[in-house]
């Protein structure tokens, strides 16, 4: 593992390994019994994934009350379309200052804290009486969310056997697909059917059922050890680190550009494909995706980032060549899901793996970088769309997604190794 000491990898002795035992379980494993080390703890990862999927459907959400929440708060679509933004913003400045200062505390009892502020953050927004009120509530809601996911790969990883590092990551990272699959559909339903406050408080219910299963039922894990912390400015330094980074950019740009502004794609195809039947295509084939990621991470994470990377460039060119046709659009939503559903993790693990001892700060740039990109997605697409219609977003897809393949090739065996 790239960042560990020298002699934690597999070319140097046994003997050399058992010299290390007693300070790599003090630093980086879980306080579980010895009886369950040896076994995957999928009940506590499956708690967390479901966090995940909280996280996700409560970012998004807001993008499908737009006109119900607008018409409840006597404002405009675009102002509560600021509740993303906020959200979104509360992450990217929070995130990475919030794990450097809490890295060497115990996971558990800092996680349960972010998901009780989490919850209360969203159950206040539900209540909010004015926009102003709701845009702080988000902010908090987004710092807290980072916060959370900044921890996910690393805790997923210390209350789990080493040698199944890559499934505990694909398991926790199930939440988002499912988040953006049924979620945020979910939420839409029951706000245009009862209210939009209806929506956020039931997000928040199922948040306290969850935070209350994790108190029971999920093992601690210890921080970082004071010895081995960097700063942030050094983690972002070494070697391999920035590569990653710039793989994340840039493919999250080419799919959130797309993502964000599916419907005026779609208008452009003239084909009838509504955007809840793309997304939702999109989402079952994501869930698809992270299971082929978990079944494959640990033994081929570098082929299987190539292979996820590339058949991305390949659904942007289907989205292009093929968008008079109805088939092929539906086709491509699959394999868009397949190749995209476990990038995150995958780039995660990168992160972690490159990050070693300070893998809680490594793994804290992903949601930050994710973030911007989405910002900057929004931007950008709305820029083209001023310009062409909704088949420039294929092309920012294919373009965008080729630079991606291009750096995990360049960053082969500096930042994406061949095991975990």
């Amino acid at each position: 593992m790239r960042g560990s000491p020298p002699c934690l990898r597999p070319s140097h002795s046994r003997s050399c390994n058992e010299s290390l035992a007693v300070t790599t379980t003090t630093s980086s494993q879980p306080t579980i019994p010895d009886t369950g080390r040896d076994r995957l703890p999928w009940f506590p990862l499956a708690l967390l994934a479901a966090i995940g999927f909280v996280l996700v459907a409560m970012e998004t959400m807001p993008a499908g009350l737009l006109p119900v929440i607008a018409d409840s708060m006597h404002t405009s679509e675009g102002t509560v379309g600021l509740f993303v933004s906020a959200y979104a913003i509360g992450t990217v400045i929070a995130t990475v200052p919030a794990i450097a200062l809490t890295r060497g505390l115990r996971r558990k009892p800092l996680i349960m804290t972010a998901i009780a502020v989490l919850i209360l953050a969203n159950t206040l927004t539900a209540f909010a009486p004015n926009v102003a009120v709701a845009l702080i509530t988000r902010f908090i809601a987004g710092a807290m969310s980072g916060t959370i996911w900044g921890m996910f790969a690393t805790y997923a990883r210390r209350i789990s056997p080493a040698r199944f590092a890559g499934i505990s990551l694909a398991i926790v990272s199930t939440g988002a697909p499912v988040g953006f699959a049924l979620g945020t559909p979910l939420g839409s339903f029951i706000g245009n059917a009862l209210s939009w406050r209806w929506s956020f408080t039931g997000l928040s219910l199922i948040g306290v059922v969850i935070l209350a299963l994790i108190a029971v039922f999920v093992p601690d894990a210890p921080g970082q050890t004071s010895a081995a912390k960097l700063s942030v400015a050094k983690v972002f330094r070494i070697r391999g680190i920035a590569i990653i980074l710039a793989v994340i950019a840039t493919w999250m740009l080419a799919h959130n550009t797309i993502y964000t502004y599916i419907s005026p794609y779609l208008r452009a195809t003239d084909t009838g494909v509504s955007a809840g039947l793309m997304l939702l295509v999109y989402g079952i084939a994501a869930i698809a995706g992270v299971v082929i990621t978990g079944a494959l991470l640990d033994r081929h994470p570098r082929p299987l980032l190539h292979a996820s990377a590339g058949l991305f460039v390949v659904t942007g060119v289907i989205l292009l060549v093929g968008h008079t046709s109805t088939v092929a659009i539906l086709i491509a939503a699959v394999l868009w899901g397949v190749s995209f559903g476990g990038a995150s993790t995958q780039l995660q693990a990168a992160l972690t793996t490159a990050g070693g001892e300070n893998a809680d700060v490594a793994s804290a740039f992903l949601p930050v970088a994710f973030n911007i990109a989405i910002f900057a997605a929004g931007i950008f697409g709305a820029a083209l769309l001023t310009v062409f219609d909704g088949l420039v977003l294929a092309v920012v897809m294919v373009a965008f997604g080729a630079v991606a393949v291009l750096l995990t090739v360049i960053g082969r065996r500096s930042a994406f190794p061949a095991k975990l």
